[in-house]
């Protein structure tokens, strides 16, 4: 009944700042550009919905993860074409080590908006926690396909490269 469609997050004005995010030279104008993405990442189309994430992020920022997940179940059960809801809460389910949940999230988040580069990021971390670096580097490094300048990204492979016996002769 509350459900959003579909209607097309990952093209219009996202392609074009997928293009120039992967085109940029420079780390200050890549950060510009994903904070842009990022900001139409969490544009539902709903005012309720959109509360529904900003009272959830709120409760992640407080530290409330609890509080965080319960917002966000509620915008994934009315809003589930909406991709940030799904990510958002996988990040809530991680921060409390319920990764089976999260990665659930993460794979449904990813299913909609598949060049959501912080979603691919939190797969990453999590392949990480639960000691499978292999898989995390190679989630990292899909997402510098995506945002070559994603700078976590860049000291989670640095961390990784010894690790999995990737570092350069």
């Amino acid at each position: 009944m509350f459900s959003l469609p579909a209607a097309g997050q990952d093209t219009g004005r996202l392609d074009t700042l997928f293009d120039a995010l992967s085109d940029a030279d420079a780390p200050v104008d890549a950060r510009r550009i994903a904070r842009d993405i990022e900001h139409e990442f969490a544009q539902s189309g709903s005012a309720a919905m959109d509360m529904l994430l900003k009272r959830g992020r709120d409760a992640l920022e407080a530290g409330d993860s609890v509080a965080a997940i319960e917002h966000f179940t509620a915008l994934t059960d009315h809003a589930p074409d909406f991709a940030e809801g799904w990510h958002m809460r996988s990040v809530a389910y991680s921060r409390v080590g319920l990764y089976g949940p999260a990665l659930a999230d993460i794979e449904r988040a990813l299913a909609l908006s598949p060049r959501h580069f912080n979603a691919i990021y939190g797969l990453g971390v999590i392949l990480e926690e639960v000691n499978k670096p292999e898989l995390a580097h190679e989630a990292f490094s899909r997402v510098l396909a995506i945002h070559p300048h994603h700078e976590a990204v860049t000291r989670a492979l640095e961390r990784l490269d010894p690790e999995i016996g990737g570092s350069s002769l």
